[in-house]
């Protein structure tokens, strides 16, 4: 056994000559603390992504309904955040988040539609 310093908290401790740490409390902070960026990029994506889903299934009841723009924007749809982009023979561009997809039509009426 060895008398080694934390890495994060700079307290001596005995253990193994490889060991890090003197805790699991230790441990887990210094991890949390390197993964802090991926870890927010992925949650304030999936968050965008689940409000968008929200809005899709809370405006399309029947399964295909026709919608403006401007009622989207009004519950803070977010036209960057989808799941797939799925282009037809006739070159209609759906994009889908999860389950739920839309078609820019003329005149900023976008088609909602639920793949089954």
């Amino acid at each position: 056994m060895l008398n080694q310093k934390c890495i994060t908290c700079n307290n001596s401790f005995k253990g193994r000559i490889d060991k890090k740490y003197c805790s699991d409390y230790c441990r887990n902070t210094y991890n949390n603390s390197v993964n802090k960026d991926a870890k927010n990029l992925i949650r304030n994506t999936n968050n965008r992504l689940r409000k968008n889903y929200k809005v899709l299934t809370e405006l399309n009841k029947t399964g295909k309904i026709k919608v403006t723009r401007s009622k989207l924007i009004s519950r803070n749809f977010d036209f960057n955040f989808f799941t797939q982009i799925y282009t037809t023979k006739t070159g209609n561009v759906y994009y889908y988040t999860y389950d739920q997809g839309y078609l820019e039509l003329d005149n900023e009426i976008y088609l909602l539609i639920k793949r089954d």
